[in-house]
């Protein structure tokens, strides 16, 4: 189990090396969900995501038992930010992703610095590989999520959380493999745990929620959500008991819900976040989670979009009265 104090151990490592993200608001965003909420920007993070800070905590520790070369299996945000740190650091990286992974995130991969090599299209396929390319090379290999060192980086989020909103009601994160949601968790319910926890996964890829009902990890097959970074097919042997015993509450999202956040993000606030940075967003804007009055922070967890994936993303009902109300409206 991760404690609180392996989370604030995990801060003070790795402040010097990331950002303190803002809270951004929205008048109309509130007016849209009737409710206060509270952006957490980790897509303005460095490389983009939130994975920087997991990823910093466990390649830090890493590297200051011996290790010069790292391996990672990634989507691709894990991936940025294992290159980037290990870049940082002086030591040589491999990053293993899927043959579908986006573009916009292997080209900044390759920017960082760190070899790409392709391998199936699900994590069962390549967190294998990247364990056996770092075992081939004495290295280290640095999971996505599964992995107490990340999940104390991770948990740093819910620190800046709490200390620029120390009214907080609700904070609401997307759920992947867990790691986000495990870190804020372990932070919050050791802190404050009247705050209620909210995680949101896509319907389509609802590993998580299936594995809640069923009290045991449960699997499910490849889905193409687009809400890549959050394409796992179950949650991990680390994660689900943290989840387990300290979640509130877990909701499902369509994908059209993800879709009119991203809309909304990008047209009434100016923000470029991700499909999976957007997902916590939707089950608020939909009336998913959260009471009127309540402050409710949501954490946007990275903005690596493909370029390419934005006019898939604004097509249909991007002008929608009810998505954006009158057209001209800016308020922010």
């Amino acid at each position: 189990m991760v404690l609180l104090n392996d989370v604030k151990k995990a801060h003070e490592k790795i402040q010097n090396r990331i950002h303190v993200t803002p809270i951004i608001t929205s008048s109309q965003l509130n007016k849209h969900c009737e409710r206060e909420v509270f952006l957490k920007a980790e897509h303005l993070q460095k490389t983009g995501s939130f994975k920087i800070r997991g990823a910093t905590n466990a390649v830090m520790q890493a590297v200051a038992a011996g290790a010069s070369f790292v391996t990672a299996a990634s989507s691709g945000n894990h991936g940025q930010a294992v290159a980037y740190i290990a870049g940082q650091l002086g030591v040589s990286a491999v990053i293993v992703v899927p043959e579908d992974a986006s573009r916009a995130k292997i080209e900044a991969i390759k920017d960082y610095g760190a070899e790409i090599e392709y391998c199936g299209l699900t994590s069962d396929e390549r967190i294998p590989r990247a364990k056996q390319r770092a075992k081939e090379r004495n290295g280290v290999y640095i999971p996505p999520y599964d992995d107490p060192a990340v999940i104390a980086g991770q948990g740093t989020i819910a620190l800046e959380i709490l200390e620029q909103l120390p009214n907080v009601d609700v904070i609401v994160v997307p759920v992947g493999g867990g790691g986000l949601m495990s870190g804020i968790l372990c932070a919050v319910k050791n802190s404050k745990p009247e705050v209620h926890v909210v995680g949101v996964e896509p319907e389509s890829a609802n590993d998580t929620y299936l594995s809640l009902q069923n009290r045991r990890i449960t699997a499910i097959s490849g889905t193409s959500t687009l809400a890549d970074g959050l394409r796992t097919t179950q949650p991990g042997d680390v994660t689900f008991p943290i989840l387990q015993e300290h979640l509130d509450e877990l909701v499902l999202v369509t994908e059209e819900e993800i879709k009119k956040a991203f809309q909304f993000l990008l047209e009434r606030t100016k923000q470029l976040v991700e499909p999976s940075g957007a997902t916590a967003l939707a089950a608020v804007m939909v009336g998913k989670v959260g009471k009127p009055n309540e402050k409710i922070a949501v954490v946007l967890s990275g903005g690596n979009v493909d370029l390419y994936q934005i006019s898939t993303l604004l097509k249909n009902d991007m002008f929608n009265d009810e998505l954006s109300g009158k057209k001209g409206s800016k308020e922010v």
